[in-house]
């Protein structure tokens, strides 16, 4: 039978299996507070049960929608930062032909913006849209937000030049909150279409609200396989599902029991480039959720092997407070065979016939057994293999682990009020209302 595997026993030379034993009352007490919501955040947890309580009618009304964008654009332009982005994004580059850029496609192509305030990026980004038709998905709860507020203004203008404000405004579809926010009283005054970020998720945990299904159904894979993948793995990590047989569970365990013994850095590691943007969500999650208090484990991530040429040194041989968590995959979905070669010039005849899984299935034994050999603790995860069901099974699966182990350390998983520093000393130094002294403070220090 088809699951995920999670496997810790290359973890116990550096923490032992008693030690995470010994953590099992608190897991199972912290699911019970997860699950009774009496916990840190309490107010964010829509996402827990979120794949069990999409309906139908929901997953009909967002293609219907993206069958809607996908008949009149070549392009659509989805508008976010963070967790607006981030999810869709990891879908899209795990599930995308790895050059579907410049392939023929009954696709639009999906591009991000408002991630980013480069002038180069979005300049591009219009000079291609100047003859291109295309669309746009604007994603904010508030709509005020400065880096997918300017992409969106920016946008908006060159689509409403480009085919006028009434055609334009059935070209924009806006994902924002139910009543309150800028961006929804711009969508009601403009009549856009809308969908709605529930007020009880947090953006790095709405992937599998419109936030990504919408960008997802778009692209024309199956958002009802996503959603029956997460709703597996909210099964599966349930409430009441013990410990042992809770792999949520262990895993946030397991990475615990490290991080009490100094491996202060857990880098994600893969062995496919599709899943580089599973680690930039993954990231996300973690970095917002655990980094608070002068707690939480650094998230990092390295793509195998080409990340074995720069970042393996420091890996192998470097400080000792790395450790890693492969995610690794059972079965490609293509089959490429290394060739014979008379001269053989390259000596690689004694491979010849292998399959490039299998080489590549042996250099992530060999790179695990050198790290293992370099007191570098290994935590694998497997899946069958990349489709939608099981992106979705990964995504709730790291949703509930991250969330358990914020509430072991005792933070809470669900706010991020870290990220409002940089935004206010930017305010203050663009010159906007309210913000005149700390503007005033903060050029005399920069002029120091």
């Amino acid at each position: 039978m088809s699951t995920l595997k999670v496997n810790i026993e290359d973890i116990f030379e550096f923490a032992t299996q008693d030690q995470v034993q010994s953590m099992k009352n608190a897991f199972e007490q912290n699911l019970k507070v997860l699950h009774n919501k009496i916990g840190k955040g309490n107010e964010y947890l829509g996402w827990l049960n979120l794949p069990s309580s999409i309906t139908n009618d929901d997953l009909h009304s967002i293609s219907e929608c993206a069958n809607s964008l996908r008949e009149k654009s070549e392009i659509v332009v989805v508008v976010g930062i963070g967790g607006s982005y981030l999810g869709a994004k990891a879908v899209l580059e795990a599930l995308n032909h790895s050059f579907s850029g410049l392939l023929p496609s009954n696709s639009p192509q999906i591009i991000f913006a408002g991630h980013n305030i480069c002038e180069d990026y979005h300049s591009e980004l219009l000079e291609l849209l100047d003859n291109r038709s295309y669309s746009i998905v604007v994603i904010s709860k508030s709509g005020t937000t400065t880096e997918p507020a300017i992409a969106f203004r920016l946008l908006k203008q060159h689509l409403e030049s480009k085919v006028g404000k009434e055609e334009a405004s059935s070209r924009i579809v806006a994902i924002t909150d139910a009543a309150k926010g800028a961006l929804r009283q711009h969508s009601t005054q403009e009549g856009y279409k809308t969908f709605i970020i529930p007020d009880n998720v947090g953006g790095r945990y709405s992937v599998l609200t419109p936030v990504g299904l919408l960008p997802i159904a778009i692209a024309g894979y199956s958002i009802e396989q996503l959603v029956k993948g997460a709703a597996s793995a909210e099964e599966q990590n349930g409430q009441n599902i013990s410990f042992d047989d809770n792999l949520a569970c262990q895993y946030a365990a397991a990475r615990n029991a490290l991080y009490k013994n100094g491996y202060n850095i857990e880098i994600m590691v893969n062995y496919t480039p599709k899943l580089h943007y599973l680690t930039e969500w993954w990231k996300q999650l973690f970095g917002e959720s655990e980094g608070k208090e002068n707690k939480g484990i650094f998230p990092a991530g390295v793509d195998f092997t080409t990340d074995l040429h720069s970042l393996g040194q420091y890996i192998q041989e470097g400080q000792r407070i790395i450790f890693e968590t492969v995610i690794s995959v059972a079965n490609t979905n293509k089959t490429l065979k290394i060739p014979e070669d008379s001269e053989n010039l390259d000596e690689l005849n004694y491979i010849a016939g292998r399959r490039l899984s299998d080489v590549n299935r042996m250099a992530q034994m060999g790179t695990t057994l050198a790290h293992l050999d370099g007191k570098v603790p290994n935590i694998n995860i497997e899946i069958p293999e990349i489709n939608e069901y099981w992106l979705g099974y990964l995504i709730y699966f790291f949703e509930k682990a991250c969330a358990l182990s914020g509430y072991y350390i005792d933070v809470n998983p669900f706010d991020q009020p870290g990220v409002e520093v940089y935004k206010k000393n930017m305010f203050a130094l663009l010159g906007k209302k309210g913000y005149e002294e700390q503007g005033k403070l903060l050029r005399e220090i920069l002029e120091e």
